[in-house]
């Protein structure tokens, strides 16, 4: 396992956990990014940060400092 950031533009991961403020984990949540959810890095700015992300058929930006609080599991397949 790893964290969200860790994971290379085009890589697909399953989400494990989320440790972060109620706040934050609660709009995750909201749109959709829970444990259990497939997530694959779709794109990056060019300094590395933030990066967008394809969850439930939404992109979503989140800058690396929030990413690196959420545990994922890599899985190869779409």
């Amino acid at each position: 396992m790893t964290t969200l950031d860790k994971i290379s533009t085009g890589e697909f991961a399953v989400v494990v956990a989320i440790d972060t403020q109620i706040s934050l984990k609660q709009r995750l949540y909201d749109i959709g990014l829970m444990p259990g959810t497939k997530i694959k890095v779709v794109h990056q700015s060019p300094s590395g940060n933030p990066r967008a992300y394809l969850v439930r058929g939404a992109v979503i930006a989140l800058r690396n400092c929030d990413a690196e609080k959420i545990t994922v599991r890599v899985d190869g397949c779409e």
